[in-house]
């Protein structure tokens, strides 16, 4: 302690009260030198429960509310270093965040300011993680900004690098801490804790030893933890020790960064994100700016490293290695380690005058030819951006030595993540042999050019493979969806009257202003059954000029969430509610969600209203918006709604009004048709699981009434009718809803599959030729087949997206398949943060409240669409898992022989998809015997004909409807329980 004091004493006689630092920024590829003159103080605590100085001038939060301090008065202990508070240093929390949130360690941690500032520098992702620790009240990470407090600050030196200087800033500022916490608990018999250093930098230790800093590694500290070596597991492992094992590999570097800007520039080299085909993973595709369907990117070598969604920098490849996409289903698992699949590709086009050529002949292949026809190909020779997150599998059995159950042994073991894109992960653990038969969370760390398989490490197990909880919790990680429980802060911000919350019944109360009193309207919702969050509800009535009114009921949720707040930052984030099977992830906490916001019936609700007159032919007349207070008389499920439409001995005036929307609905659909709106579809089944225990029982198709067209046809009223209004009163920052119209080339496999296996035609010139053309794919010897062929033409279309109006033009807003020049989202506040976005937008446009400053800014409002495009696709990925994962239970101790469709043919085996479950999966020519029967595979003409054993041989086409057995299995690659396919027969008519 003697050398810290003295260290403490130096520093203070070279203290000033007002700072400079400098630092060079570097932007779009020049370098900005930066001057910052802040102020020191005096007065920035240390935030020790310990420590009664600081507690008499605590830190205020904006209401002016002391905040209370973070670091414990009782840190945890361990043998070597006692109670001890933790300082990292930042390579500490690049390699190591995944262990630094693990529930079993790493309490009062102290985040020093240098550290922070580093960590945004390197790693925006790890910073925001970093961010949130500090925001969590159990983990008790404290913020303490030394380069504002005086005697913590540090000028750089004379020929003093930055990194040195962050350093010797992260050494000081712990002389300091241990100086005044040793005086803070002077004369009160109580011991301060030790501060502890944190690193893996041997320079920095040394120095710190000098000073008297206690300190040591990560690897040295986690040992001494409980749970050590599952904790050990999640230290970031650097360099390759197997390198020159069986796992060797010897991948193409990348180009330099100067060489692929150059590339980039003179439209040698191209951008994109990098897509893996789920039926073989040595293909994938990057769609590019210039070409009209995406490139190819054929074997290991040429997708080098890259993994699916990163963007990567691609360059063709010559003439003669132009391909055709696979005709084969390819899995991982039936690749021998070893074995390169692809011959290596040399490049022998040297000048860029060949190569610009080269681009040209491959935009006229790509013109002229169908997709299944050679096309070009290309590698990729750079990663602009790494998709890398944490992904979910099982640990291969077949990677665990024999001797793994040795105590603390580190082995190698291979990860297969869930996701058939991702690539096998390679992870060093002591574990090995407790994690077999358990749903694994991995974080990947690099993917060096010796190595056949990225490196990961370990993060945590979830449970058992096929477990309920595990399997549930895997696809929300899988999908990152975000389902942690709501912070305390963002509770806060709910009313304190809880579920008690009423209107006022005073209508001169301020909450009134300017908001219409709509009670005596017969508003009803209609919902699917057990609905709770409700957004929307409706009313219809008979005018007295004749004609009718309608209006459109949203929950107000903009009333509860306001701009700026931690409930509103926290919707803008998670970005939408996810619903699976057995339960639903709210965008907003419960209170708002399913009490307070939901149109419940019988019950006063603030809402916001859309209203119009409309004549009998579904004309509209006039539009208005206002702020409502509604009480709904009834809510319906669809199935109730449309039984007592139906029945024609109910006459009340709330029946009539259903009927009225119900006729005008029919009318607004049928001017959409005509528009061309396109009408697609999707597999929909739902699944029956038992109330208390969410098992499930029985999987169903769902049944789609007219009374989900009522509603559907008249939220899209609403979203058309608010999107011009905001777009007219906002053009330069509205937010809406976009489907740009999907490339020609996006259909011609699917025309060209419709000609030769059933002679129909397929027009995509335009939404109203595509939906005409599609409604005359029928054969009447096959219902369901124009059915299938929706589907498979909804995988053809681009997705729809959310954009702010100012960062493209008005031709540019259409919804290709609604057939409406302007789209917003603004039905659903519950569950969508776009249509808070859009409530707001709408309030400022009525002149019921000024607009927000953030409405108004480009940037941001562009991050915000980009964050929820993302959050309302993985919701969508979620949904559609957890149903996958339902029926697999379902159908676990059950065989069911049911009809499909064949819906792909390869040269090894075919797609089948089954109605009754909504599931597809592959049929292998190896499941026909050993050897795989031989077998003529027609590319052309899209058909597979094979003989099984002695039996005449089968003859299959697309579209051919089958009989397959059905059944369910634990897929070895995966570890999931999927629906597995036997072929019982064809069925040819």
């Amino acid at each position: 302690m003697a050398s810290v004091k003295r260290a403490y004493r130096d520093s203070l006689s070279k203290r000033l009260t007002l700072s400079q630092k400098v630092f060079v920024r570097s932007r779009k590829g020049k370098a900005t030198k930066v001057v910052q003159e802040h102020y020191l103080r005096t007065d920035i605590p240390c935030s020790s429960q310990l420590c009664p100085t600081c507690a008499l001038n605590p830190p205020k939060d904006s209401s002016g509310t002391s905040r209370p301090f973070v670091l414990s008065s009782d840190p945890p202990s361990v043998k070597s270093w006692g109670p001890h508070y933790l300082v990292p240093d930042t390579n500490i929390y690049m390699k190591a965040m995944d262990l630094l949130e693990h529930f079993a360690a790493f309490y009062d941690v102290i985040v020093l300011q240098t550290t922070l500032d580093e960590l945004r520098n390197l790693s925006l992702p790890l910073y925001n993680r970093l961010r949130a620790l500090t925001r969590s009240q159990e983990k008790r990470f404290y913020v303490f900004h030394n380069e504002f407090r005086q005697e913590t600050f540090v000028q750089r030196l004379e020929g003093e690098t930055i990194n040195d200087q962050n350093d010797r800033a992260i050494r000081n500022a712990c002389v300091w801490y241990c100086v005044h916490l040793e005086e803070a608990v002077a004369g009160t018999g109580k011991s301060a804790p030790t501060i502890l250093l944190l690193s893996d930098d041997k320079d920095n230790i040394k120095k710190a030893k000098e000073l008297g800093i206690v300190c040591t590694t990560l690897e040295t500290y986690v040992r001494e933890l409980p749970q050590a070596d599952t904790l050990l597991d999640m230290i970031v492992v650097e360099g390759d020790e197997d390198a020159a094992g069986p796992n060797r590999y010897s991948y193409p570097e990348y180009y330099s960064t100067s060489r692929i800007q150059g590339g980039v520039k003179e439209g040698l080299l191209h951008q994109g994100i990098l897509k893996i085909n789920q039926y073989n993973f040595l293909e994938g595709s990057v769609s590019v700016a210039g070409f009209e369907r995406a490139l190819l990117v054929l074997g290991r070598e040429s997708i080098n490293r890259a993994m699916h969604g990163d963007i990567v920098v691609i360059e063709l490849l010559a003439r003669e290695q132009w391909k055709q996409p696979s005709s084969k289903i390819v899995e991982e698992e039936t690749v021998t380690k070893n074995d390169n699949p692809e011959d290596d590709m040399q490049e022998n086009i040297v000048t860029a005058q060949e190569r610009k050529a080269l681009i040209e002949e491959a935009r006229q292949v790509q013109h002229s030819s169908a997709e299944f026809r050679v096309q070009p190909t290309a590698k990729i020779v750079g990663i602009v951006k790494r998709n890398w997150r944490s992904y979910v599998g099982h640990v291969d059995a077949s990677s665990v030595p024999s001797d793994a159950a040795s105590a603390h042994r580190q082995s190698s073991v291979f990860l297969i993540p869930m996701n058939r894109c991702i690539p096998k992960i390679r992870l060093r653990t002591r574990q090995a042999i407790n994690l077999l038969g358990k749903r694994v969370l991995a974080a990947v760390d690099s993917w060096e050019p010796t190595s056949r398989y990225p490196e990961g490490h370990f993060v945590r197990t979830l449970g058992d493979i096929e477990s309920k909880d595990a399997e549930t919790e895997a696809l929300l990680l899988e999908y990152d969806v975000q389902y942690h429980q709501f912070t305390q802060t963002v509770l806060d911000c709910l009313p304190k009257e809880g579920h008690s919350w009423r209107v006022p019944a005073d209508t001169s109360d301020p909450l009134w202003t300017g908001r219409q009193d709509l009670r005596d309207l017969l508003v009803c919702s209609i919902d699917p059954p057990a609905c709770q969050d409700i957004d929307d509800a409706l009313h219809a009535r008979l005018l007295p000029n004749g004609n009718f009114e309608v209006g459109v009921h949203i929950a107000d949720v903009s009333h509860f969430v306001k701009p700026d707040t931690a409930m509103d930052n926290e919707a803008a984030s998670r970005g939408t509610t996810v619903y699976l099977v057995d339960k639903r992830i709210d965008m907003l906490p419960v209170l708002l969600g399913t009490d307070l916001c939901s149109l419940k019936p019988y019950v006063e609700r603030f809402a916001f209203s859309a209203i119009w007159e409309m004549t009998a032919d579904a004309e509209i007349v006039n539009t208005s918006f206002t702020k409502s207070l509604i009480r709904s008389k009834e809510a319906f499920s669809y199935e109730q709604a449309q039984l007592r439409i139906d029945d024609k001995s109910m006459t009340d005036d709330l029946t009539e009004g259903m009927r009225i929307l119900l006729r005008l609905s029919k009318l607004l659909r049928q001017k959409r048709m005509d528009a061309g709106a396109l009408n697609l579809a999707s597999p929909e089944v739902k699944v029956q699981t038992e109330s208390e225990t969410s098992d499930p029982m029985e999987v169903e198709v769902k049944q789609l009434r007219e009374t989900n067209s009522l509603v559907e046809e008249f939220m899209l009223l609403a979203n058309i009718s608010v999107a011009a209004k905001i777009y007219e009163a906002f053009p330069q920052s509205a937010m809406l809803r976009r489907h740009a119209p999907p490339p020609v080339t996006n259909f011609e496999v699917l025309a060209d599959q419709l000609r030769v296996c059933k002679g129909m035609t397929l027009r995509c010139d335009s939404s109203r030729a595509l939906a005409d053309s599609l409604d005359n794919c029928v054969d009447p010897n096959e219902p369901y087949l124009n059915t299938l062929i929706r589907i498979m033409a909804t995988r053809c279309m681009l997705a729809a997206e959310y954009f702010c109006s100012g960062t493209m033009t008005y031709s540019d807003f259409g919804h290709y398949g609604l057939a409406s020049p302007i789209y917003t989202h603004w039905t659903s506040p519950i569950r969508r943060y776009a249509d808070v976005v859009a409530h707001r937008q709408l309030a400022a446009a009525i002149s019921y409240e000024t607009l927000h400053p953030s409405l108004r800014d480009k940037p941001k409002l562009e991050h915000v669409c980009q964050n929820i495009n993302q959050r309302h696709r993985n919701a969508q990925f979620a949904g559609r898992a957890s149903i996958e994962y339902y029926v697999g239970q379902a159908l676990k101790s059950r065989e069911i022989d049911a009809e499909g469709y064949v819906m792909k043919v390869f040269s090894n085996g075919f797609i089948v998809f089954v109605p009754q479950f909504g599931v597809e999966g592959p049929i292998h020519l190896r499941d026909f015997g050993n050897p795989e029967p031989p077998c003529n595979f027609d590319e052309e003409r899209y058909t597979l004909i094979f003989r099984e054993g002695t039996d005449e041989e089968t003859r299959l086409q697309l579209f051919d409807r089958v009989v397959v057995h059905v059944e369910t299995v634990v897929e070895e690659s995966t570890g999931k329980r999927k629906v597995a396919l036997r072929l019982r027969k064809p069925l040819v008519e």
